[in-house]
């Protein structure tokens, strides 16, 4: 049996029910978890002698909005990816949100700290709330901004800029201006490449 399936072995003895589905893919452990457990499914990964995933190394969200023509599942996700230096292991944890137009999971800040920022740049961009979150405000985007920019169905292009103004010394948000101009191709005759010798 090799490492990987045997930290499946570990990590669903240490879960049991919490566990929806697992698989292993591209040599990775993936497991399917239920929102509600999240707290308590990362502190039995970190604490428990047989996985001691000590680092939470990313955790983004994910919009299903645009999936497949079939899909029907939950709209967002949150994934978590961890590793153990302890056992040299790496495990990606997902959470399907279950409200689509109110995504709410638990934060997992407190568990492992790391994940503070993640879970601000997870708001920011997809709108997801981690409730307990201690500072959960934006953190790349503007404190104005409307919206969030990596949902599948946030506008690409729109009728207001933003941008800084040097006089104003702050961001401005303005109408977008577009000038029509020609577009008239370049046409290179053998004529002009002649007398150019």
């Amino acid at each position: 049996m090799s490492k990987i399936q045997l930290l499946k072995q570990s990590v669903e003895a240490l879960l049991g029910t919490d566990i929806q589905s697992s698989f292993i893919e591209f040599n990775e452990l993936t497991i399917m978890v239920e929102q509600d457990n999240i707290v308590d499914i990362m502190l039995k990964l970190r604490n428990s002698e047989s996985t001691k995933f000590e680092i939470c190394l990313d955790l983004c969200g994910v919009d299903y909005l645009t999936y497949h023509d079939d899909y029907c599942g939950p709209r967002f996700a949150v994934v978590y990816h961890l590793l153990s230096i302890t056992h040299n292991f790496r495990i990606r944890v997902k959470a399907f949100l279950k409200n689509d137009s109110f995504p709410l999971i638990k934060s997992i800040s407190e568990v492992y700290a790391v994940a503070n920022w993640y879970e601000r740049e997870a708001f920011d961009l997809y709108g997801i709330i981690f409730a307990n979150h201690p500072d959960l405000r934006r953190l790349l985007t503007d404190y104005g901004f409307i919206g969030h920019p990596f949902r599948k169905d946030f506008p690409i292009y729109g009728h207001m800029e933003m941008r800084y103004d040097e006089e104003q010394k702050r961001v401005i948000y303005q109408n977008v201006t577009i000038e029509p101009r020609e577009i008239i191709p370049r046409v290179i005759r053998e004529e002009q490449v002649i007398g150019r010798d």
